[in-house]
């Protein structure tokens, strides 16, 4: 059984969640802070992290930082605030997914069960018969390790997040081929995506900075989406 952690400072939010959790077939766990979110991350493994942004002491984002200091648990967070800014800074941190309050929890509950999902797939890979050379993916001085999730930039290994991860694989292995923004959101986020398609082009952006120099190997189609060329 999955096993969920859900950090909120209101205490009818976290039940609500917590009714609908349960319903899904997840064990829950609450707490009503980001400090107490933390020290509950060192004690006990969470399939994932269901946390709002602006709580008492320590806030969402400051937490989700430094949880991922020490354990590698998936992060979508709840705010009231639905700014481009927040968003973005929400991903930069290791965010996976980003819901602005008031949400309806089926569609909360659905993009838990994705994530729950994928992160399963991740931490039980098996290799893809499409992968270059069985499990590597290279391109210039790209390098990705699909059987152990490894990035390396010209030899030198690049820390990405679940979601950059994803974005990059998923555009190696369609080189050459223009890519829309909602097959990028379906195929990554695994659903039809409830909010703004720039979800994508904030990623991608994020994406782009750790490349470094082979940032330009993801092209902007203008209108359409990006396309990874050699």
């Amino acid at each position: 059984m999955a096993k969920i952690l859900i950090v909120d400072d209101e205490p009818d939010i976290i039940q609500l969640i917590e009714r609908y959790a349960k319903r899904e077939g997840y064990e829950t766990k609450s707490a009503t802070d980001g400090s107490e979110a933390i020290e509950i991350c060192r004690n006990e493994d969470f399939d994932m992290i269901v946390m709002d942004v602006m709580m008492p002491d320590t806030d969402g984002f400051t937490a989700c930082k430094k949880i991922h200091e020490f354990k590698d648990i998936p992060v979508l967070m709840l705010s009231a605030r639905g700014t481009e800014y927040d968003k973005l800074f929400g991903f930069e941190v290791g965010v996976d997914d980003y819901v602005t309050k008031p949400f309806s929890p089926k569609e909360l509950m659905a993009r838990v069960n994705v994530i729950v999902k994928r992160n399963e797939a991740r931490k039980n890979p098996s290799p893809k018969p499409d992968d270059n050379k069985g499990n590597r993916l290279s391109a210039k001085g790209i390098e990705v390790d699909t059987l152990g999730y490894n990035v390396y930039i010209d030899g030198e290994k690049t820390d990405l997040t679940s979601k950059e991860y994803a974005i990059l694989v998923y555009l190696m292995q369609n080189r050459g081929i223009v890519l829309s923004r909602d097959k990028i959101l379906n195929e990554v986020w695994g659903y039809d995506y409830f909010g703004d398609d720039r979800t994508v082009d904030w990623q991608i952006k994020l994406l782009r900075s750790k490349l470094g120099n082979y940032r330009d190997s993801i092209h902007t189609i203008r209108g359409v989406g990006y396309k990874f060329e050699d």
